[in-house]
């Protein structure tokens, strides 16, 4: 029986809904990240635990945080020097991917891996999500769909050595 939602759970996954994020795009990106290490993995198995992942109150927490700074950059709500810092997503700007990180700590050590990695490939979503290019700002985003994909694939690496 699964458990009814509350409001920052709903948020949280209505916003990602908002921002052009499905479940089944972050499963995409679980099932780039484990393919190769589990013969027998499809996709309903990566939907599932990234589904386990959202359900988390601190994956919840960045999620909000994160989605609504993009929000606010867009609106030009920031002050100077910030607002250039966030909707240029420059370089040296590390705060989006701490918030990550903390998404990725969820799960243990093995997502850290999995999070540079995803982050330097950008496959699937988050190459549309780093795009510069419009009117939205991803920022935050785009660090943190990247994090829920790690820690969904350290959840599944956990499961599947009977860790978890």
């Amino acid at each position: 029986m699964k458990k009814e939602m509350d409001i920052v759970e709903k948020t949280a996954r209505e916003w990602l809904e908002k921002r052009g994020v499905t479940l089944d795009d972050i499963a995409d990106l679980v099932y780039f990240l484990q393919v190769k290490y589990h013969t027998n993995l499809d996709i309903e198995d990566c939907r599932e635990n990234v589904d386990r992942v959202l359900g988390k109150r601190e994956v919840q927490n960045a999620v909000l945080t994160g989605i609504q700074l993009d929000m606010l950059a867009e609106k030009n709500l920031l002050e100077p020097p910030l607002l250039d810092i966030v909707q240029r997503d420059e370089g040296l700007y590390g705060v989006d991917e701490i918030i990550a990180l903390s998404i990725v700590n969820v799960y243990g050590s093995i997502g850290f891996t999995n999070y540079g990695y995803i982050d330097k490939q950008k496959p699937g979503i988050l190459e549309k999500l780093n795009d510069k290019e419009g009117e939205m700002c991803h920022t935050f985003l785009d660090d943190i769909v990247g994090a829920i994909a790690a820690a969904a694939s350290s959840r599944l690496a956990h499961r599947a050595a009977n860790v978890e």
